[in-house]
């Protein structure tokens, strides 16, 4: 029987000869794939190849990216008509004095995403996701609910790190390293954008190694056109091996919506922090103990390089591992374990991800000349006692929270350099200190003519008001006097 040359059976003939050799060539493709980054990035190379789907990757990974949902208590004091001074209305009406109602207390709600990074169901999400949460509860893509515990919260990361509360083999994703990235490379997103359900989007990564983001003290994104909107922070960005190689976190938007440019922070600083929460549940970066700066045109120029490269160092402090290991003023770091220092930021990101207790490798330019340098990674010394305090008492402090300097709180809150005085390490949003214009970061010089040398002498300064306080206040290496009556 000529099944090939018969009009009624040609049409199946065709589409069985079209189907035998899309799948010859996809058997052909894999063999021929390895699979090692630059393999993956084979060319499409027939139409049974182009016609090849991403559902394989979303099956493998969906399950592990997660709702999340926060929720916290906020109670409100709403002012009243001044009638409710006077016993006679308050007897009546039941208004307590102050000219203030009775407190109401509301939730508020904030919805993320997550993603699943062991079997025991330890999540990594973004830190605004479930700042000032009270309470967590993620949602599988099974439609399964857990509740779950705060871990670990870094907010100079903006990164989270949680624990389901329940029993069982949770489905995951291995990290990959984000430093095998390409320009170009597949990504896909997978989120919960405006709460619509799990959604995957598809793009490439258009930029590497974004420095002026703004989002984080870590500035080192993974920049991609997948589109990601509000509700994807905290989801995975994940490679054509379904391996996470970041977590969705911002987008540049004027709309709120998706304009093509979103950021994920890359998998190697989350695995650093989730590596933390492991550890004592505390990030505990390394301290360099010196200042850098970035390398300009005409720096470059200066030093006779061929084009502005890495960074300047500009102070190296006594006693720092950074003095231990020989770094001097002037010298030039280019790169740090063999990775290309571009500026500050880039600097900063690539030690900062390293762990206390290891060594890291500096490849220096000095005078002309490029060298090694072994830097030992320790913590920051706390060489005074924090003696953190809350400020309560009526003046233009209240409402700040206010720690001694020392280089380990001034390497926390990214003050390096900055060893002496009364620091404000936060305010609380309303207060007067909020109001007057303090932040977190300035340093008290003076009070009424008074130097501020600890925390306990500001708070007793504060405790006998007088009727014009005079402050200093350091911020960005300036001093500002401000006089409040």
């Amino acid at each position: 029987m000529r099944l090939a040359n018969s009009n009624r059976f040609r049409p199946l003939c065709r589409m069985l000869l079209a189907a035998l050799t899309g799948l010859l060539a996809t058997a052909t493709y894999a063999q021929s794939v390895d699979p090692s980054p630059a393999d993956l990035r084979l060319v499409p190379q027939n139409e049974a190849q182009i016609k090849l789907s991403f559902a394989p990757i979303v099956k493998e990974v969906a399950p592990a990216v997660v709702n999340v949902y926060a929720s916290r208590k906020v109670v409100q004091r709403q002012r009243v008509s001044p009638f409710f001074e006077d016993p006679f209305f308050r007897r009546f009406f039941g208004q307590p004095g102050g000219g203030f109602s009775q407190p109401r207390e509301r939730v508020e709600s904030s919805l993320g995403s997550g993603v699943i990074i062991s079997a025991d169901g330890t999540v990594i999400t973004n830190h605004h996701v479930i700042k000032g949460a009270d309470a967590v509860r993620v949602a599988l893509s099974d439609r399964r609910e857990f509740d779950a515990d705060i871990v670990l919260m870094d907010e100079r990361t903006d990164l989270a790190v949680l624990k389901i509360r329940g029993e069982g083999d949770f489905e995951h994703v291995s990290f990959a390293g984000s430093d095998s990235l390409e320009v170009g490379d597949i990504v896909l997103a997978i989120g919960n954008p405006f709460g619509v359900g799990q959604t995957v989007t598809q793009g490439i990564v258009s930029a590497l190694a974004r420095t002026q983001v703004g989002v984080t003290d870590f500035q080192f994104f993974i920049q991609t056109d997948a589109a990601i909107n509000p509700g994807n922070s905290g989801g995975a960005l994940v490679d054509m091996t379904g391996r996470l190689v970041g977590i969705n976190t911002a987008i540049f938007s004027r709309s709120g919506g998706s304009n093509g440019i979103g950021f994920a922070i890359p998998a190697h600083m989350a695995r650093f922090v989730a590596q933390a929460a492991d550890e004592g549940g505390k990030v505990r970066r390394p301290w360099l103990g010196a200042t850098v700066q970035l390398v300009n045109a005409e720096i470059a120029e200066a030093l006779s390089l061929d084009r502005p490269q890495g960074v300047l160092v500009t102070a190296v402090f006594d006693g720092s591992p950074a003095h231990e290991a020989g770094l001097k003023v002037s010298d030039l770091v280019v790169s740090i374990e063999g990775k290309e220092v571009v500026d500050p930021n880039s600097f900063g990101y690539r030690f900062a991800t390293k762990m206390i207790g290891e060594t890291s490798e500096f490849q220096v330019v000095r005078g002309g000349q490029e060298i090694s340098l072994s830097v030992s990674l320790k913590p920051a010394p706390e060489t005074v006692p924090r003696d953190t305090r809350e400020l309560l008492e009526f003046s233009p402090f209240e409402g700040s929270t206010v720690m001694n300097l020392s280089p380990a709180v001034s390497h926390e809150l990214g003050m390096d350099g900055l060893f002496e005085g009364v620091v404000i390490s936060a305010v609380t949003r309303g207060s007067t200190a909020n109001r007057v214009g303090l932040r977190p970061g300035d340093i008290i010089r003076g009070v009424n003519e008074q130097d501020v040398e600890t925390t306990r002498m500001l708070e007793t300064i504060t405790k006998t008001p007088p009727r014009v306080w005079r402050i200093e206040i350091e911020r960005d290496g300036k001093v500002t006097k401000l006089e409040l009556r």
